[in-house]
């Protein structure tokens, strides 16, 4: 599979609506000329992605799918892998578990011959596009990519459809404290509150953190908050334009983030990575 039909999404791989025509069969002897066709399967022949990058899933919202499943069916195949006599989910893990609750005994899938790495992108690109991740699993998944399969954050924001400083800045929640991630994930604080956390030192950062569960505060509140306190390491950090012109020029020849920071008349220049394969690359660079 290229490059460039996962950059389309997951309408590269489930045919056109008006071409589908769905047969039952059994996993055991579905034919390879079925690859690409719509098919109707034992809902227990399909296991879950063991790739799938979200954690959380909300039951109410299972709940009313169920309820449309029952009353419309499945609208959408599900996108499996063959394994064995048996298939492993691709994409639609919403509507599998939907489709269990509302009592299906076959539901329709569209089989698709893909390696581990894409069926990891086919699970991210699906959340993204419906924007079911939170951003602790968004950072999981696109840090999977990183460490498994060695994929550039340049590379997995050409893959789903996003900046590079989005991933950059989704990748950095992975540095917050577990408790604040954990809140995260459940949807305690938002992304604001925690793109703010980020930026106070370990002991502002709790005491912050722990003012925004308590009070409830809002995002506008938390900086309100934030100001009080003397404010962010980085706001409280006179801008050297000059070195930002440095740092931006370093960023597009490294393809990778740059700080620089000034001690006296000298200073340092600080070079992210987030993966073995990046680090040799930016070490061939200078080299």
């Amino acid at each position: 599979m290229s490059n460039s039909s996962l950059g389309r999404g997951l309408g590269s791989l489930i045919p056109d609506k008006k071409f589908i025509k769905t047969q039952t069969v059994d996993a055991s002897k579905a034919e390879k000329n079925s690859i690409g066709k719509a098919l109707e399967v034992d809902i227990n022949k399909i296991s879950a992605n063991p790739k799938q990058p979200r954690t959380h899933f909300n039951e109410q919202r299972i709940n009313d799918l169920a309820m449309s499943i029952k009353e419309h069916g499945v609208i959408q195949p599900l996108i499996v892998a063959r394994k064995g006599d048996n298939y492993e989910l691709i994409a639609g893990e919403r509507r599998l578990r939907a489709s269990k609750e509302a009592g299906l005994s076959k539901v329709p899938v569209i089989i698709r011959e893909v390696n581990e790495q894409t069926k990891l992108e086919l699970a991210l690109i699906e959340n993204i596009q419906r924007e079911d991740l939170n951003p602790v699993e968004l950072a999981v998944a696109y840090k999977q990519l990183i460490d498994e399969f060695s994929l550039s954050q340049e590379a997995i924001a050409k893959q789903v459809g996003k900046s590079r400083s989005s991933v950059t800045n989704i990748l950095r929640m992975l540095i917050l404290p577990d408790e604040i991630k954990e809140s995260l994930e459940q949807s305690k604080i938002t992304e604001g509150h925690a793109k703010y956390l980020l930026g106070l030192n370990n002991e502002k950062q709790m005491m912050v953190y722990r003012k925004i569960v308590n009070n409830k505060l809002t995002v506008q509140d938390t900086d309100k908050v934030i100001k009080q306190m003397g404010g962010t390491k980085k706001a409280r950090v006179k801008i050297n334009y000059r070195d930002k012109d440095k740092e931006f020029a370093l960023r597009e020849f490294f393809g990778a983030k740059i700080n620089i920071t000034r001690k006296g008349r000298g200073g340092q220049i600080i070079i992210d990575f987030f993966s073995d394969d990046e680090l040799e690359e930016i070490i061939d660079k200078i080299r």
